[in-house]
């Protein structure tokens, strides 16, 4: 369900920074795909469990939104009781590697590290989201 965030023109956007933000999202998107890429193929209860605060709408609503941008990949298994898994697609790995080199300039950021040391601290999370990406890009595949 994408959300056309520039009314005037076609596609709704102005330039490819805001397509971009618009699928990376914001706290829940991103932990959401942290978890993912943590733990791959997770029914929904599980990947609800990684993410602990969140509300049960939330992540329905970002999985589906995840979905329709081609970042995350939801296969549904016909059972009983019904059994749907999620996982990263390539172009969700690959959104991963894009997201290295501004997880590089926030850690050269003095003003970041005492952020995170702030968040760390504060975090009673089961996934501890920091900066610290590896440097190896064959880790995130």
């Amino acid at each position: 369900m994408r959300s056309l965030n520039r009314p005037g023109t076609p596609d709704g956007h102005v330039c490819g920074i805001d397509t971009a933000m618009e699928v990376i999202g914001g706290k829940w998107k991103v932990l959401i795909r942290w978890a993912l890429h943590e733990h791959p193929c997770r029914r929904f209860g599980e990947l609800r469990r990684l993410l602990p605060g969140i509300t049960e709408k939330v992540p329905a609503s970002h999985l589906r939104e995840l979905e329709a941008d081609g970042v995350v990949h939801r296969l549904s298994y016909d059972e009983v009781p019904p059994r749907v898994e999620y996982s990263l697609t390539e172009d969700g790995r690959r959104l991963n590697d894009a997201l290295q080199p501004l997880a590089a300039w926030i850690r050269e950021r003095p003003a970041s590290r005492a952020l995170e040391e702030k968040a760390h601290a504060s975090c009673h999370c089961a996934i501890q989201v920091h900066y610290d990406l590896p440097d190896d890009p064959g880790r995130w595949s």
